[in-house]
This record gives C-alpha cells, structure tokens and sequence, in this order.
C-alpha cells in the first residue's frame, strides 16, 4: 500500500470514528446503567379497565396506563404538524411557553437549549416541543424568531401554536400541568414550568421543574433511559 493510500485510510478510518464514537458512548454508557438494574422513569396515571395476554397458558393482568392523545398544531416553519403521526416512535419532552414572557419563560427555554445540546448526536431518538399559551399573539413566523434566537434546530424541535382552547385542553387533561379548572377563553391562562416526558407509547413517565438544573439532568438522564427502554426490557427476559 502506497503511503498516499494509506493516509487516505487512516483519514477514513478516523473520519468514521468521529461520526460514530459519540453515539456509541451515549448507547453504552446507559446500557451498563441498565445492567445495574438502574430502575426505568415511571409511569403517570392509570387508565380504567385491564388488558391480558397469557404466559405459558395463565392469564396475566396489565395495567392500562394513560395514554395522551394526538394533538396537531402548526409549528415554527408554517406546517401543520401531528405529534403522534409525524412523531411516531419518538420520545417527546413538551413545555409551555409564551414569546413576550417576562419571568419563568426564557429560562425554561433555556433548559430545552441544554437537551438539545446533551442530545445533539442522537436527537433522531427524541423531539422537543415548546408550545404557546398565548396563540393569539405568538404567530407561527413569532415562534419562528423566538426559535432562531435560541438557535433550535427547527427538525427536532418545534415551537407550537393553535387554537387556544385545543391547546389548553391537552395541557390540563391530556398533560394535566394545571390543575385549576379553566375553558381555554379569553381570561383563561396557564404558566407552568413543568417539563413533560413522553415515551414512544404516549404514556407520561415524568415531569421537571424546568427552572432547576438538577431536575433538568434528572430529565436527561431519563431521555437516555427510556431511549433503551426495549433492550432493558429484553434484558429482563433472560
């Protein structure tokens, strides 16, 4: 082999190596926290009525957890967008925001700023979702800025807006992050900094102050968790 050929070598094998050593840290690293028996986020809220299936013949019982419903809203770019369908098999954190908030707002957006970063190389595995409060005035082409000036990346994470008691709804029924009752009219105002996990099921496995750093790491922490959720399950299996 030439020595040209060779550098050439050497510069693809450690182009490769770039490109795939982040992931594969990321993937290892929670698996050996699996093997410790690290216990998986939980599950919120359980759903009336039982499911079944049989082992060797006996009839086992499920629990039915909640599972959230579909909401479609348009985003940042101007598109309608679903976030069961579009999003199908993702791992969802969902906050709520307003564009013109003066207090908790920029730093719960902030908090999302540092998920997408901690998750920059494997963001195919999870979506964020800031969604307004305030639709009247946060237009799409407002959330547009607001999104640019946090600099997201508008693939993995979408700044919603809508009708405002469709969104109100799903925050107080479908998310339950307030729990005073309301009909999503003109007086009507929700200001949670809560972040809301969502597995790949739709079922709610935790929520986040999202003004406390540590509550932030925690989030992470269970992001990557539940990315491996099915080797863990296998995993128990054997």
């Amino acid at each position: 082999m030439s020595n040209k050929r060779k550098i050439n070598y050497i510069a693809f094998v450690i182009g490769i190596a770039v490109v795939f050593a982040p992931p594969l840290f990321f993937y290892f690293y929670y698996i050996n926290k699996l093997k410790t028996h690290k216990p998986l986020p939980p599950h919120y809220f359980v759903s009336d009525g039982v499911d079944s299936h049989k082992v060797n013949g006996a009839v086992v019982y499920d629990t039915i957890y909640h599972t959230v419903a579909d909401l479609e809203l348009t985003n940042q770019l101007g598109r309608v967008v679903s976030l069961n369908k579009d999003l199908k098999d993702k791992i969802l954190v969902v906050d709520f925001f307003f564009v013109n908030c003066p207090s908790i707002c920029p730093r719960l957006t902030k908090s999302m700023v540092l998920l997408q970063r901690a998750f920059k190389k494997n963001d195919s595995t999870i979506h964020l979702v800031s969604i307004t409060v305030n639709p009247g005035h946060d237009s799409f082409a407002v959330l547009r800025t607001y999104a640019d000036h946090y600099g997201a990346n508008h693939d993995h994470w979408w700044f919603l807006t809508g009708d405002k008691k469709v969104i109100y709804e799903y925050a107080r029924h479908q998310l339950f992050v307030e729990a005073t009752p309301g009909d999503g009219g003109e007086n009507d105002f929700i200001h949670s900094q809560k972040l809301v996990l969502l597995d790949r099921d739709r079922h709610i496995r935790g929520y986040y102050d999202g003004l406390d750093s540590a509550e932030v790491k925690r989030c992470a922490d269970d992001i990557g968790l539940l990315s491996i959720e099915r080797e863990k399950q296998q995993l128990r299996k054997h």
